[in-house]
């Protein structure tokens, strides 16, 4: 199966686009919403993706996800896109990127940057961040709607993990799948969250 990454990458290069720009950011948002709907499914089988048995700090991943407790939630991600943060009881913390608007996220991946374990954007590249970093610097306060603890037995798919050279795509693609909810609502709340209100 041919890659959606890889197809995108190709695409932005042939367009004359560098990555990691505002340029791009531009240029992937408007590529993305041509492509319309995303299979999900297909999406985890994307060979840019790289499959692993268990999530490792400072890291981006996709899964399917049925949280234990969903009765109680207002709402919640089914496809989450995430960063992990560190180990939680029976699996991990993770900054869900899906509860932000594409624009905030793209915004709030920026500020991330200043985390980078490097700038080489290789497998060794990770974000290193934890609770107490995010919630003590104002300009991440992106974080607050994002922070999410994941269940591992709730995880319904294999995790795979997104390289750096893809966050920029897997950021714009529209994977979220929120239940009770839609996405603009989510994105509402997230935004009023953020802002203090």
């Amino acid at each position: 199966m041919a890659s959606l990454f890889n197809k995108l990458e190709q695409e932005a290069f042939r367009s004359g686009i560098q990555a990691r720009t505002d340029d791009a950011r531009v240029w992937f948002k408007n590529k993305v919403k041509e492509l319309g709907q995303v299979n999900r499914t297909q999406l985890l089988q994307d060979e840019a993706l790289i499959r692993k048995s268990r999530a490792v700090w400072g890291n981006m991943y996709m899964y399917f996800y049925d949280p234990k407790h969903r009765e109680k939630l207002p709402y919640y991600d089914m496809f989450p896109l995430t960063i992990m943060v560190d180990k939680a009881p029976g699996g991990f913390y993770g900054l869900n990127l899906h509860y932000l608007k594409p624009t905030t996220r793209a915004a709030f991946l920026d500020k991330l940057g200043d985390t980078l374990t490097n700038t080489k954007f290789d497998d060794t590249t990770r974000f290193r961040m934890r609770y107490d970093l995010l919630s003590s610097v104002r300009k991440y306060r992106e974080f607050q709607p994002c922070f999410k603890h994941y269940l591992t037995s709730q995880i319904d798919s294999k995790i795979v993990m997104v390289q750096p050279p893809e966050w920029e795509i897997a950021i714009f693609l529209p994977t979220e799948q929120f239940a009770k909810a839609n996405k603009r609502d989510v994105w509402k709340d997230s935004t009023k969250q953020i802002r203090g209100n």
